[in-house]
């Protein structure tokens, strides 16, 4: 149980490695607020944690929206009497949004989320905060049919996301750790048009050393880790889980 009597808040909690997050951090004792766009996904995260025997609660958050990052917040200090894990995990690729759209979720999210939970959690004296980057954020790509690799925007934010993490944990020093995981492909509804297009699978896989794409919950444990007294002299570091994807 090593996140024993903490509160934990986890955007885009709905679905692949958000859900999974919420659901390993509960399982190790956490309390955990379900921030999620999509109330059907983001009600069966919070319903599935209490059927489990663990605790949390469902918020509806656009958390593109500065207002909807505050809220869920001020949600999780109010349920929880406090908050002492954020984790800005909601994202959405470049294939299907556009430039602003990509760049609000995945970049102006995950600012409002650690310029408001680190504002709170200075208050309290302690805290941690995960970001969700990517690989995309560490290297380049030359993706069979996607022009600019990842995606332009998708690639963008993710760099933007190491750049927020480095100083917002100098901000947050010596009573709040700030970091984040980089993961690669993870088989999750967000990566479906890698997963289930042949092309783009085996040029996934032939790039992966490991042979595989990642699971949720091998994620969520790198999360975890991250969250937990494990990692307590680490802060602004990005840990890479990609398989060796940036190995290479």
């Amino acid at each position: 149980m090593k996140l024993e009597d903490k509160s934990a808040l986890v955007t885009g909690a709905g679905s692949g490695i958000g859900r999974a997050i919420a659901q390993l951090f509960a399982a190790e004792g956490a309390a955990v607020l379900v921030a999620e766009l999509n109330e059907e996904t983001g009600t069966a995260a919070a319903r599935e944690i209490e059927d489990a025997g663990g605790r949390a609660r469902f918020l509806r958050a656009d958390t593109g929206r500065e207002e909807d990052v505050k809220a869920a917040i001020a949600a999780a200090v109010e349920a929880f009497g406090g908050l002492d894990i954020l984790v800005n995990n909601a994202g959405i690729t470049a294939l299907e949004h556009t430039w602003d759209e990509v760049i609000a979720l995945n970049f102006s999210g995950v600012y409002y989320g650690c310029l408001h939970g680190l504002e709170v959690m200075k208050r309290q004296g302690s805290g941690g905060i995960i970001n969700l980057a990517s690989v995309a954020g560490l290297v380049g790509a030359s993706v069979p049919g996607i022009p600019g690799g990842f995606g332009y925007p998708y690639g963008a934010s993710k760099h933007g996301v190491i750049g927020l993490t480095r100083q917002f944990a100098l901000d947050g020093a010596p009573d709040v750790r700030v970091n984040c995981v980089c993961p690669s492909f993870v088989d999750t509804p967000m990566v479906a048009i890698v997963s289930q297009t042949e092309p783009l699978r085996e040029w996934a896989l032939a790039n992966t050393p490991l042979g595989r794409l990642g699971r949720p919950e091998e994620i969520a444990k790198a999360a975890l880790f991250l969250a937990s007294d494990d990692s307590s002299f680490m802060t602004g570091a990005p840990l890479i889980v990609d398989g060796g994807w940036t190995a290479r």
